[in-house]
């Protein structure tokens, strides 16, 4: 990862005059000591001067594609090998083990490497999580069906799949996270759960006691737990400019955000997890491309026509200006990563509702410190290229998907089209858009 200086907090800490009283002048001498021994992981940007973990398992992923590619794609996908990205921990099976399919195991193989490279994880398993989604794809419930699905429908106060959320994955993750201090962590916090919360109570699969529970409790224990791990930097998600850019939405993410009383626990938020909104370049302000104004210039270009919906968030650049705009105004001042994995081509959907292996998409921006705003720790791979984002009606092997989203059978999704191949469950290798993916890149640090 690129180490260039992206603006973060400098020490602003003034020598204390001799006629400080011995005393005092010992415990403010502690008490910065502390600060910058055990805070500095909120204070500073975590991926200044690190390198980057490459999971062996994601080398092992491409190297099946790898072999019957060619050519450019062929080219890009070994180019990929060396680059890092995200590991998802969605099921609580992920936690332990020894290989690097697990939390465990890859902060074990981490910590065997010199340097030692950060790591980064996505937090996701909230009881009843992806609540707005049109299937069931979480494994906690607060009530679950007979099949193991949830029941969104059913209201209460969620106990049962709390307790079983705090105490079967968030306290074993800790306990896996503070037996190597020495590897340097960044958390992504349950993406999409709070966005809906904020925006989709009319959904009452999102609005019920039992979803909002589970969310209001779930992620307050997520962050104070692990924030007691001195080697972990949090960002909490919000979502991105497409959903929340809306100032109404955003407002009600700040809100949202200021009611679970954790923001001095965390460096900041994630945007664009999982999604495809284009990075762009910042304009000078937020909202200097509404009313129709500076259509011109660069920073306006608007591939999903948000601008004349009145959202400033046209790309994810403006978001981060924006969300900055809002938290500033409550005293809080976040940085922010940006999921660069798949937004390498900015215009690629005739929806930008879309969001399921979207077709014609492109790897985005490799990761790298060196962003365009001094906001912006890092662009980062943070849903992992050539995963699959949700299985078409018919799978790859002929059955009928049991956890199928009408979103991943829109008019911009692979496997939508005759002659297309069926698209794989969540998580799952898809070949055929990892080469996609490669064919489209545009990986270097050119605006995009």
């Amino acid at each position: 990862v690129s180490t260039q200086s992206t603006g973060t907090n400098k020490d602003t800490n003034q020598t204390l005059t001799n006629t400080t009283p011995s005393f005092l002048f010992l415990m403010l001498t502690f008490l910065a000591l502390y600060c910058v021994g055990f805070l500095c992981v909120y204070c500073q940007n975590p991926f200044d001067g690190k390198e980057l973990y490459v999971n062996p398992s994601y080398q092992a992923e491409l190297d099946t594609s790898i072999a019957t590619a060619s050519g450019t794609v062929k080219q890009t996908l070994q180019s990929m090998r060396n680059v890092a990205s995200a590991y998802w921990i969605d099921v609580m099976s992920k936690i332990n083990g020894t290989g690097t399919d697990s939390v465990q195991g890859i902060l074990m193989d981490a910590s065997s490497k010199s340097p030692i490279p950060l790591v980064t994880f996505i937090v996701y398993d909230l009881p009843n999580r992806d609540c707005h989604a049109k299937a069931s794809n979480g494994e906690i419930c607060c009530y679950p069906n007979s099949d193991g699905t949830c029941n969104y429908n059913q209201g209460g106060d969620c106990s049962e799949g709390i307790t079983k959320y705090k105490s079967q994955y968030i306290d074993p993750l800790v306990a896996v996270f503070k037996k190597y201090p020495q590897v340097p962590i960044v958390a992504v916090i349950e993406p999409d759960s709070l966005p809906n919360l904020a925006t989709n109570q009319a959904d009452p699969h999102c609005g019920n006691t039992a979803t909002s529970n589970a969310y209001t409790i779930g992620i307050p224990y997520a962050v104070n737990q692990i924030s007691t791990c001195s080697n972990v930097a949090m960002y909490v998600d919000a979502a991105h400019g497409g959903w929340l850019g809306w100032t109404n939405n955003l407002q009600s993410y700040v809100q949202t955000i200021e009611k679970l009383n954790i923001v001095s626990k965390i460096r900041g938020f994630s945007t664009n997890v999982a999604n495809y909104q284009p990075l762009g370049i910042a304009c000078p302000s937020v909202g200097y491309c509404l009313n129709g104004q500076h259509q011109s210039d660069p920073c306006c270009s608007d591939p999903c026509r948000l601008s004349s919906q009145y959202n400033p968030a046209n790309n994810e650049l403006n978001y981060v200006l924006e969300l900055t705009q809002q938290f500033t105004s409550i005293g809080f001042n976040p940085h922010f990563i940006v999921d660069t994995g798949r937004n390498g081509v900015p215009n690629m959907r005739a929806d930008c509702a879309n969001w399921c292996n979207i077709r014609g998409a492109g790897i985005g921006l490799v990761p790298t410190t060196n962003t365009t705003s001094p906001m912006i720790d890092a662009y980062h791979w943070l849903k992992t290229p050539g995963e699959s984002d949700g299985c078409t009606q018919t799978l790859p092997d002929g059955n009928t998907c049991a956890r199928f989203d009408s979103f991943c059978g829109s008019a911009d999704s692979i496997g939508s089209r005759s002659g297309e191949p069926r698209a794989p469950v969540a998580g799952n290798w898809f070949d055929y858009q990892i080469k996609q993916l490669a064919a489209n890149a545009h990986m270097g640090l050119e605006k995009n």
